[in-house]
């Protein structure tokens, strides 16, 4: 099991990038970049990139809507050059209020432009030409634009023609692609023992048309992390996320359309993600973070004492989790959690 953590994308990300190399020194083996409609992800992982040695690099997530394909090939070979052949390439569908809101794009066929983004991406790393007949039409047929146009490859020659492409998914057709298709998955508020019951079922059928040649789908998830024995620290380091769970369950989306609302219902939490999105969306925050069930903070986080934070650990791990995400708590010593919790991972 590795050990990651996603960098924070609130605020300065550059002070938090900052302490990356000090994580990494700790034991850090992955960091995560986000990009939902703040900071761009690709200009900061080159910042850490030029910072960094041996820390894997992932966006996570670039959105399959606002870049071309061509324009994610380049940068997914020029994140792997600039990195040493570090790079991982995570993207993901985002939602509609972020696609059609912030980019001004339709958010449509989510599945079909996943599945040939993620070929057009790999053809292109191995040099080929730059052909594709579906959603995507590379070159423009003709009465299209000026008719110009002619397949054309990558004018540089990429660090590394399997750049890992993970994809982030939660509902079933896309954990099934994603277990098809790509190197690795980005869930996220996982919870490890209802995991199975959920996506378990999509997993296998989309193994069952996985190739061999990808290997085993890499799966990296986890959440806060704060050793205590104290249990007035735990309840209010728990709390530290009840603003996250929240925000996803209650307002990313509207009401019949909220992927992460869906998933609490599908954990089994269907009276609970019903106050959080009403409160949520009629402007009471704070109270909507309440409702968010103290059984999902406990199993998707690593807070407590040593010894539950070691159960956590080999739940994730039982879950199919091999690169564990954690993000150390406010307040605590994030170097000193890394270096412990690296301690811990199971070896192969």
């Amino acid at each position: 099991m590795k050990l990651s953590t996603p960098l924070s994308y609130f605020g300065n990300p550059r002070e938090t990038a900052d302490q990356v190399v000090a994580l990494e020194k700790a034991g850090l083996d992955q960091l995560w970049v986000a990009e939902p409609y703040g900071f761009d992800a690709v200009s900061l992982l080159g910042y850490l990139a030029a910072k960094t040695e041996t820390v894997e690099l992932g966006s996570g997530i670039l959105n399959i809507y606002s870049r071309t394909p061509g324009a994610l090939l380049q940068t997914a070979a020029g994140l792997d050059n600039v990195s040493g052949g570090r790079a991982i390439f995570g993207l993901g569908a985002s939602g509609p209020q972020v696609i059609e809101g912030f980019h001004g794009v339709a958010y449509d066929k989510p599945l079909g432009r996943t599945r040939e983004i993620v070929d057009i991406l790999r053809r292109g790393l191995r040099g080929e030409r730059l052909v594709n007949d579906g959603i995507y039409q590379l070159p423009l047929p003709a009465g299209q634009g000026t008719g110009l146009g002619k397949p054309l490859k990558l004018l540089n020659r990429p660090e590394r023609a399997d750049v890992p492409i993970w994809l982030a998914s939660l509902g079933q057709k896309n954990v099934e692609l994603t277990a098809e298709i790509a190197d690795g998955w980005l869930p996220i508020l996982f919870h490890p023992e209802k995991a199975g019951q959920v996506w378990g079922d999509a997993i296998a059928a989309g193994n069952a048309k996985r190739s061999a040649d990808l290997g085993r789908m890499e799966t990296a998830a986890g959440g806060l992390l704060a050793v205590t024995e104290s249990a007035e620290e735990r309840r209010a380091y728990l709390d530290q996320v009840r603003p996250m769970y929240a925000l996803y369950v209650g307002g990313m989306g509207a009401r019949g359309k909220n992927f992460y609302n869906d998933l609490a219902c599908e954990y089994g939490y269907e009276e609970a993600a019903a106050k959080i999105q009403d409160l949520y969306l009629d402007g009471h925050k704070r109270d909507a973070e309440a409702y968010v069930p103290l059984e999902w903070l406990e199993a998707g986080n690593l807070v407590g004492p040593a010894s539950f934070v070691q159960e956590r650990i080999a739940a994730f791990a039982e879950a199919g989790v091999t690169s564990l995400q954690v993000t150390p708590a406010s307040g605590t010593d994030a170097v000193a959690a890394i270096g412990q919790v690296k301690e811990w991972l199971p070896s192969a």
